[in-house]
């Protein structure tokens, strides 16, 4: 394999101007491909639009393609980097000329991605994150993937070895493969009312933009006459609100299968010596690595119906702020033996065995609170859509509602040893979040008035990913967990990261 010297400026493989052109040209269409099209309907049907007729509109596209190539190659030509002893630099920039140099110190990951248009022309971008960041610091968008396994290599090395369990030989040990047949069993016990909600955004989305199209259609009206309910009839209402129901979770749950195939598809977790990498990925390829000292805190997240099935979800928090990145710090399907496995990887000496403590019973009354205003704020437009028929629907609210509060405080608990602290929560899936005490950033408490007279607190915990909270405990356990915590950060000699 030929050996890249990345002492000496570099740039990406030429193939980088394709990719840079691709993307600038899907950014451009974003924000004003609607004008585009509202301009290019407008033409069709009234053969011109002032000095505009289709001659012109596609001249004026083909120049704007242009210019976006012109663009494309100056920023090729003017992406430099180079890897010295303890640092990456890099220079860019066509008009203002940036030098970014990072000590390697601080990278907090190195990963590989790979879109379908890097997949057809066969090269990979290396992304370089830092703690904190609200996106990736730097992208190099075209490399081959022996250089681009090179460079990550190259930038995991310090010199001072301060980070010396990235110093390993890669072993090609797949520790976990997820089948088929377990992604199919993930997609369908998920969270399904997410799924319901994005569906919703996006219909709603179209009909936003559509909706004068749609009205002359009369599709509603269309469809009032091909259905005929007696607006009397209870059992008609029910019947069809309960097909109504099915339906969504129907193509919610399509929704969730489809889109865990896709993210997940090919999952592999390669266990190296102190490292393990997760690779993923159907359209948009993700190569990345996990090390135990730039982990925040993890998550390990089942339900009902995933634990019949024996499915555990591990996610990896660490110091950053990407949303969308953060999905690919995930494992899912796991089954228990290997959850744990990983977790004594990651979280040496972790004890899940330590007694739980749970918060007080007034966290019930501040549930109940949340669900009476929910309702009342539900019940605002329900009367006016729904009429007289709201009173059965807040049955069921009433009823969800007691479920939640019942539900939530059966999995709301703590656990604090002398290295990790365990908080568990949820309602439909049940979340433990595992935080080792020497990465906590700050910690406060808070108490309302209300709280404050009846001496009730909550301690939130704040690390370089997220905050926890210990919710409504006892005021004079709030301050001993609060006075430990302190003394634990202050007296450990250990790096957040």
């Amino acid at each position: 394999m030929e050996t890249t010297n990345f002492s000496q400026p570099t740039r990406q493989s030429s193939k980088g101007i394709l990719i840079i052109f691709a993307f600038k040209t899907f950014q451009f269409f974003r924000k004003f491909g609607v004008f585009f099209l509202a301009f290019g309907f407008s033409i069709m049907k009234k053969k011109y639009l002032g000095f505009l007729t289709p001659t012109n509109l596609i001249l004026i596209l083909l120049f704007v393609l242009f210019v976006i190539l012109i663009i494309a190659i100056l920023n090729y030509q003017n992406f430099k980097f180079h890897v010295s002893l303890d640092d990456f630099h890099l220079t860019r920039g066509i008009i203002n000329k940036d030098n970014t140099i990072i000590p390697k110190s601080k990278i907090q990951n190195v990963y590989l991605k790979q879109n379908w248009l890097q997949q057809l022309i066969n090269v990979v971008s290396v992304n370089i994150e830092t703690a904190g960041d609200q996106k990736s610091e730097i992208e190099i968008s075209a490399l081959d993937r022996s250089t681009a396994l090179q460079l990550k290599s190259e930038l995991y090395s310090v010199s001072s070895q301060l980070h010396d369990e990235n110093h390993e030989v890669i072993e090609n040990n797949v520790f976990f493969k997820a089948s088929p047949k377990r992604l199919l069993l993930e997609g369908i016990s998920k969270n399904h009312l997410r799924s319901f909600a994005i569906i919703a955004s996006f219909v709603f989305g179209l009909y936003y933009e559509f909706k004068d199209y749609i009205n002359n259609l009369s599709f509603i009206d269309r469809l009032e006459d091909s259905i005929q309910i007696n607006e009397g009839s209870i059992v008609n209402v029910l019947i069809a609100n309960a097909i109504l129901v099915f339906i969504i979770v129907l193509i919610s749950m399509l929704f969730s299968i489809v889109k865990t195939f896709i993210v997940n598809f090919n999952l592999q977790v390669i266990e190296n010596k102190k490292t393990i990498e997760i690779n993923k990925g159907l359209f948009n390829k993700v190569s990345l690595s996990l090390t135990p000292s730039r982990i925040q805190n993890i998550v390990v997240t089942t339900n009902r119906i995933k634990h019949y099935f024996g499915l555990h979800t591990l996610s990896v928090k660490q110091a950053m702020v990407n949303a969308k990145q953060r999905k690919n710090f995930e494992i899912i399907a796991l089954e228990k033996h290997q959850l744990d496995h990983l977790l004594g990887k990651l979280l040496v000496n972790y004890d899940s065995e330590i007694e739980a403590s749970k918060p007080k019973p007034y966290y019930k009354r501040i549930l109940a609170y949340k669900m009476i205003f929910l309702i009342s704020i539900i019940n605002i437009p329900g009367f006016l859509i729904f009429g007289n028929r709201m009173w059965y629907i807040n049955i069921a609210l009433i009823v969800l509602a007691v479920l939640y509060i019942i539900k939530t405080y059966s999995k709301s608990y703590y656990k604090i040893d002398d290295e990790f602290i365990t908080i568990g929560s949820g309602f439909i899936d049940t979340t433990t979040n595992i935080l080792e005490i020497h990465k906590i950033q700050a910690v406060k408490l808070k108490q309302s008035m209300f709280q404050k007279r009846i001496e009730i607190s909550s301690v939130y915990i704040y690390t370089a990913s997220k905050v926890l909270k210990i919710p409504y405990v006892l005021e004079q356990e709030a301050r001993s967990i609060y006075d430990y915590l302190l003394f634990k950060v202050e007296s450990q000699d250990k790096d957040w990261m």
